[in-house]
This record gives structure tokens, sequence and C-alpha cells, in this order.
């Protein structure tokens, strides 16, 4: 009886645990959110969920502030190693912030950097670099968190087009990526029921200077300009008790509103769940709903011979007189059944099949945590997105604890990032700075950890992508383009000893390009770093890289860099 008794509390448990944050899991059900996709707030499943705040209550024990500013010079020295290329020469000075704040109710990390560069040779002129990540979190009331997050970053501007992993005045396919987004969230209990609820605003921008270089055939997708956007959602749930089973009604609104060819998302949904525990880990997963979803914009202008018209950045001109046309629009019935395991705080599954957008759609995440400085966690996820949608919920998935690292030449913010809270990566959002919306399906998955002396991070990933164009439209051709990416990012770092440390990092990609007649894209580099500390907060740094670029129609590259510098930390 009491062997009974046990396994009855340890499924009641499961199941209060799958309900406990309703905000999170209504959050899910957005039309351009995907359960555990990359930049989706609900890519954590409960089990995570715990983990993650067992991980914040110990860190908050540790209470710290620590905010950095320093100033940095340095001088690198770009040579192509393969086509005879020019020697390149500039130096950089910058200044930049470094931030993590943990308290009782304040979560923040991030780092902000200002960096001006001045080229010596082969044509290389002045710029301005502005970069940085920042993610937090505060406590405003019990139950109430007010969240934020900002990214500026350089991207490639067409999937299609060069990638080589250094950027300076003379890149091409290069083009400046801001990123905002800030909102409420609400998870209370009342008379015995879980409450959640939330808004998010984002916006995004795009500055792109000159049109992409393209291999000979390439068709150019229209370049993103900038989008706001606006989702709230909430819900109502009780866990298990009263009844045998826990249950939750939501329901949400998102829209987005794009600049280029005045696009426009709008979608709703209302659904209802039931958590069923079937054991004392094992519980089955159900719900049912209704959703509206309408994708439209505008033609371009259309000149004399039929060719739709760019600008000088290589934008579609929008043509304001033009009816709105549907790129993609469902309404109807959706579904989902799935199960999750969680045999302990450590470990969680959960797999869901069902049937959104018009058709079906598979989703499920893992988390394992075998101990304080290791986890492990995959997501699937299947969904309709954008770049700012995306970049919006990229920024909120991104734990409130990490260490942002930096490409030490090119002095850019590592795609990935890994703290006590596990990792995410933004890869799949800033290969590309395509306007059109797309139905967005992948995985990916990221390991963070210490060993030996040791902290490591890995982020690995695909990114299936296809356009949503309309029927109609002048541009009808990019209707159905399916582009695949895959990724990965390494990290690793160890302090040699007090005063220096050794940090090495790496990535590939390969772009698939859904193109006819167009090549895939394929890069790959490896960087190494050494620093010392020789007097207070003044250091030393030395770093070299390797990088590789290779695509059909076009020269492939392989470039070697190296960079010396010396940082003033305040």
């Amino acid at each position: 009886m009491k062997r009974i008794t046990t396994s009855m509390r340890a499924a009641a448990s499961l199941a209060a645990l799958l309900l406990a944050g309703t905000a999170g899991i209504a959050q899910a059900q957005w039309s351009g959110s995907s359960d555990s996709g990359p930049g989706e707030g609900s890519a954590r499943t409960p089990g995570a969920e715990a983990t993650a705040s067992a991980a914040r209550n110990g860190e908050r024990s540790q209470r710290r502030a620590d905010i950095t500013p320093y100033l940095e010079v340095g001088q690198v020295l770009s040579a192509d190693l393969k086509n005879g290329g020019d020697v390149l020469t500039y130096t950089t000075v910058a200044a930049g912030v470094d931030a993590a704040i943990v308290t009782r109710r304040v979560e923040l990390a991030g780092s902000v950097r200002y960096e001006r560069q001045f080229g010596w040779n082969g044509g290389l002129g002045d710029q301005d670099i502005v970069s940085g990540l920042l993610r937090g979190r505060l406590e405003a009331a019990r139950g109430l968190n007010l969240e934020a997050g900002a990214l500026a970053t350089r991207s490639r501007v067409d999937g299609q087009g060069a990638d080589n992993g250094i950027i300076n005045d003379r890149s091409s396919n290069v083009g400046n990526l801001y990123s905002v987004y800030a909102g409420p969230t609400l998870v209370q209990r009342v008379a015995g029921l879980d409450v959640g609820a939330g808004y998010r605003f984002g916006y995004t921008k795009a500055d792109v200077d000159a049109p992409p270089i393209l291999a000979p055939g390439a068709v150019q997708q229209d370049i993103f300009d900038s989008s706001t956007n606006h989702v709230a959602w909430g819900s109502i749930g009780q866990r298990p008790g009263d009844l045998p089973f826990g249950w939750q009604v939501s329901g949400g609104y998102e829209r987005e509103d794009a600049t280029q060819l005045d696009q426009r998302y709008e979608g709703k949904y209302a659904r209802a769940d039931v958590t069923m525990p079937v054991g004392p880990t094992l519980a089955l997963l159900g719900g049912v709903g209704y959703e509206d979803i309408e994708i439209s914009q505008r033609d371009p202008v259309i000149d004399d011979q039929g060719i739709p018209v760019r600008d000088g950045n290589g934008r579609y001109v929008t043509d304001h007189t033009s009816a709105r046309q549907l790129a993609f629009d469902v309404d109807g019935l959706i579904w989902d059944a799935g199960v999750m395991w969680q045999p302990s705080q450590r470990t969680s599954l959960t797999a869901k099949v069902g049937r959104r957008y018009g058709d079906m759609i598979y989703t499920g995440s893992f988390t394992y945590r075998p101990h304080h400085a290791t986890q492990l966690q995959v997501g699937v996820y299947d969904g309709l997105s954008s770049l700012g949608r995306g970049l919006s919920g990229g920024l909120a998935a991104l734990p409130t604890q990490f260490n942002p690292t930096r490409n030490p030449l090119g002095g850019d913010i590592d795609p990935c990032v890994f703290g006590v809270e596990g990792g995410s990566c933004l890869t799949s959002r800033l290969g590309n700075l395509s306007a059109a919306q797309y139905r967005n399906r992948g995985v990916q998955a990221t390991l963070s950890s210490r060993f030996g002396g040791w902290s490591y991070g890995v982020g690995v990933g695909y990114d299936r992508r296809r356009l949503l164009i309309p029927a109609n439209s002048p541009i009808a051709a990019l209707d159905g383009i399916v582009d695949e990416s895959y990724y990965l990012f390494l990290t690793a770092g160890r302090r040699l000893d007090a005063d220096s440390d050794v940090t090495l990092s790496g990535y590939v990609n390969y772009f698939d390009n859904g193109a006819p007649g167009v090549g895939d894209v394929q890069s790959a580099g490896l960087t190494a770093s050494y620093s010392r500390r020789f007097w207070r907060g003044l250091s030393g740094s030395a770093a070299a890289s390797i990088n590789a670029f290779d695509q059909d129609g076009l020269n492939s590259q392989l470039i070697g860099s190296a960079m010396v510098g010396m940082r003033y930390s305040f």
C-alpha cells in the first residue's frame, strides 16, 4: 500500500511540474513559434524549467554584480592564402562593457562594444562597428517578471552568398542587424488554479549598404528592412488533485508588421490541454483547439519590361497602390498528442505529434543534467517564422546567466551562448536577412560542461525553410523555395594560471540552396587566442584564425588572420 501511495504521489508531482509553468505552455502555442525551436521561450520542458530554477536559486544564493568597462586597442593582419590576394592590415580601437548581475530579484548578462577600424592598405577603409548581446529579468513582484533582451551584430545578407567568417570594410554580403524585445510575464496560483499571462514587443532592423554579390544564375531574395511584432497570451489550469488529471485552457494573439512590401503576419489561437499521469515518471499529453493565421503583402513596383524594381540596397520597392495578396491563409481545428517522461529532476523528455498550419507537425525536447556543471538540451521545432519574430523569440529563449564570448579578431558576439541554465544558438537566424515569411522546421542541440580544467560548449543544428510568397505576385517564382542549413559551433576555454588563459573556438556551416542552378555554400573556421594580465586591469592578448569558404560560381577562399592587442579593464 505504501508503494502504491508513493507512486501516486510521484505521478502527481510529474503532472504538477507539467502544469506549473502555464504561461510558458501557453506561450508555446503562438502560430509564429515552434516548440523547442531556436528562439522560442517555450523551448524548455517543465523538467528543464525545474532544473533551471534550481540552478538560478543556487546562483542567487551567491549574489554578485560584476560590471567591467574596458578600453582596447589591437592590430590585425589578414591574408588570402589561396588566391594570392592582398595582405590587409588594420588597427582596432574599442570601448565596451561586460556585465553579469545576479541578485534576489535581478538577473542580467550581457556584453556591449563599440569598435572603430582604421584600414592601412589594400584600399581598406575605416568603419564603425556596434555589437552586443543583453538578456535580463527583473522580478517586479511575486510571480511578475519584466523581461528584455537586445542584439547588435553583423550577418550575411543572402544565404546564397559569400560567408568567409572574416568581416571588414571590403567584405561583401554583410549587413548590420539590430533586435530588441521587452515585456512582462505573470505566473500566479489563484484559488487552486495556475494562472499565466504575458506580452512581448519586438523590433528588428537590418542596415544593408549594397546588394550582395551572388554566384551567376542565383535569384536574389528580397532583403529585410525592419519590423515590429506583438505577442500576447494567457492561460488558466489546474494540477491533478481534485481531478485525476491536469487541465489548461489558453489563448493568444500575435501580429508582425514589416516595412518591406508592407508585409503583415496575424495569428490567433484558443485551445484546451489535458495532462494524464499514467505512472510515477510518465504522463500522456493531449490538446485540441482552433487557429486562424494570415500572411499578406503588397506587390513590388514593376518597370516597363515587367521586372520588379529594386532600390540601391537591393530591396524591392513597394507598390503601395497594389492590393494586398495572401501568402498563407489557414483557419480551423488544431490538435496534438504526446508523451512526457521524467525519470528524475535531471532528465526530461517530451514528444508530440499533431496538426497545425494545415499540415502535420512533429515537436519534442530532451534535457539531461547529470550534475551542476553539465547540461544537454535538444529541441525539435515546427512552425511559421520570419527574421523579426524569430529573433525576438530567440532572445527570449536565451538564459539570463551566461558568459557572452566574442571572436577575438572580428569582435562580433559568438552565435551560441552557454550558462548555468543551459545554452542556445542564434545561428539559424543570422545566416540570411531574407524579408520572406517561411515555414520553419529543424532541430537544435546544445551541450555545456566543465571537465579537466576546461569549460566548453557545443551547439549543432539543422534548419529548413520553405518560403511563403503570394501565388499571383510578380516574385511568385520564390514561392516554395526550400533552403536548408546545417551548423556546428564549439568553444573551449581553460585558465592556465592566475593571470593567463587560452580559448579555442570553431564553426562549420553548410547551406543547401533551394534555388535552381545555384551551388551550395560551405564555410568553416578555427580560432585560438591567448590572454595574460600584466598589471591590475592591464592585459594583453594574441589570436590567430583560419577561415575557409567555397561555393560553385565564386572563388573559394582560405583566409589566415592574426591579431595582437592590449586591454585595460576598469
